[in-house]
């Protein structure tokens, strides 16, 4: 059924507008705001405080004064406080889900699975938190004993995409948390009520005043910009486009700041003649229709062998072409909006240029009509491989595909761009899979799978996709520094 605007509005009631900063919710400190859009309709869904340079600071200044008792928190204390935060957001899936389709747009059953995925990193870092290991050695010469202990790098810039706004606020700040780091988040315009009801919900599990602190606002750069040119900053952490991030890389050298980049993806979903292809599709529709395609590791370039191509083309579209465009609060829409009217002319651009230059589309290849910023699910055959289409992240529900006639060539095709986040293999051949895996120059690697993405695993890219991995042991890596600690040893004179 339908969810009523009485529910909307009283959901939409319980999501703290201002500045958290201290523990506290206050205003800007110029008074000013900005408003929040349902991509659906286009309507205002909620005005928020639009934090300043002032207030970005006045965040830090509470980081800052908790980072030294924080640090010495417990792990089990940190590890506690996760534990309740995965509670409590799993209590409340409902409401975080409905959140995020009304501001991002995904249909309820996706943003259904956000919050299983985004509660997730909560729970696996709860349980990593008290077992970031260090290490006791004697050198090799025995003259010496080797102590290694992993130290909070100390207070920390989040910066989180509209795209899955509870995954990515949780993949950054589960870790800081278990690490004991102190934050300031700042999340991304267009998508900031899911941030500000995660953050009152981590009050409430038990974190400390001052340890994660939110600023929304309307300009990126009066939030970032003071912050990384503070000595008291650590660590800057981004996920994002590849420009924004070089341009913070630049910032980071300033200081040395540690970083951490996940950035734009252009991800290869090869199919070679041997696949399943039936899997290939159902995978196909994981890879590219996740999030209406607006996501880093959505399948970007459909590399299908030669020969089968024409059958996977026909069946991919019939598969795309049964999908309902909607708001996804409506209970029969399987495909939501993109995130504002700009990414629909971008899109629309791409694929009108793909097809001057031959395409056909088989299914779809134009903007919906009416309210809202809707994009029909399409699929592309006979795209050229020089076709700019091949060459972007296209962040939207359209699936160019192009074909190989080799695996030298399926290799080739796949690494020519400057992007290595996530590809995707299809084939019944495990030896193709580990030959293929070693020559392909991505960070992710789904074999025979559509969604690979998992709190227990590494995350990240190569190339222009980025630095540092999210999830896994190596998640909580990227909130420490490594302390060496060379002891004389006390039997190497005897």
């Amino acid at each position: 059924m339908s969810i009523t605007a009485e529910r909307e509005a009283e959901l939409l009631a319980k999501v703290p507008t201002g500045l958290l900063i201290n523990g506290e919710w206050r205003d800007s400190s110029d008074g000013g705001t900005f408003d929040v859009l349902d991509p659906a309709t286009g309507q205002k869904l909620a005005t928020l405080a639009s934090a300043t340079s002032q207030d970005a600071l006045a965040a830090l200044d509470a980081a800052d004064a908790v980072q030294a008792s924080w640090a010495r928190t417990a792990p089990r204390e940190r590890a506690e406080i996760l534990r309740r935060g995965f509670d409590l957001v799993t209590e409340r899936a409902e409401d975080f889900a409905l959140l995020m389709s009304l501001e991002m747009g995904k249909p309820l059953a996706e943003a259904r699975g956000e919050v299983t995925y985004g509660a997730e990193f909560l729970r696996w870092f709860s349980e990593e938190t008290v077992r970031h290991y260090g290490r006791y050695i004697t050198t090799p010469e025995g003259k010496n004993k080797v102590l290694v202990q992993h130290k909070p790098v100390g207070p920390c810039l989040l910066i989180t995409p509209w795209n899955f706004p509870l995954a990515m606020a949780t993949r950054k700040v589960a870790p800081a948390i278990a690490a004991g780091c102190t934050m300031v988040l700042k999340p991304a315009k267009l998508t900031p009520l899911t941030s500000q009801l995660f953050a009152a919900t981590m009050i409430e599990a038990g974190l400390p005043a001052g340890v994660l602190n939110v600023v929304s606002g309307a300009s990126a750069s009066k939030i970032s910009a003071p912050l990384m040119a503070d000595d008291r900053l650590r660590k800057v952490s981004f996920t994002g486009s590849t420009p924004v991030g070089k341009q913070l890389l630049k910032d980071a050298a300033d200081k040395v700041l540690r970083t951490s980049m996940e950035l734009g993806g252009n991800a290869p979903f090869i199919v070679f003649e041997d696949a399943d292809l039936d899997a290939a599709v159902e995978g196909a529709m994981a890879a590219k229709m996740r999030n209406m395609g607006e996501a880093c590791t959505a399948a970007n370039r459909f590399l299908v062998h030669e020969s089968v191509a024409k059958q996977f083309t026909e069946k991919f579209a019939a598969a795309m072409g049964k999908l309902k465009p909607g708001r996804g609060t409506e209970p029969d829409s399987t495909v939501g909006p993109l995130v504002e009217e700009k990414a629909v002319k971008e899109v629309h651009s791409l694929v009108e240029s793909a097809v001057a230059e031959g395409a056909t589309a088989v299914v779809g290849g134009a903007p919906v009509d009416g309210p809202g910023f809707f994009y029909q699910p399409t699929v592309l055959a006979n795209v050229l491989n020089d076709s700019a289409i091949l060459s972007q992240e296209i962040f939207g529900p359209v699936a160019p595909v192009t074909t190989f006639s080799t695996e030298e060539q399926a290799i080739k095709q796949a690494n020519s761009t400057e992007y290595g986040l996530a590809s995707y293999i299809y084939s019944r051949d495990f030896n193709r899979l580990l030959r293929v895996a070693e020559q392909i120059e991505f960070g992710l690697v789904g074999f025979n799978a559509g969604v690979i993405s998992n709190a227990a695993a590494p995350f990240g890219g190569v190339k222009q996709s980025g630095m540092g991995r999210e999830g896994g042991a190596e998640g909580l890596d990227e909130y420490t520094s490594v302390q060496y600690i060379g002891i004389a040893d006390p039997y190497a004179a005897k």
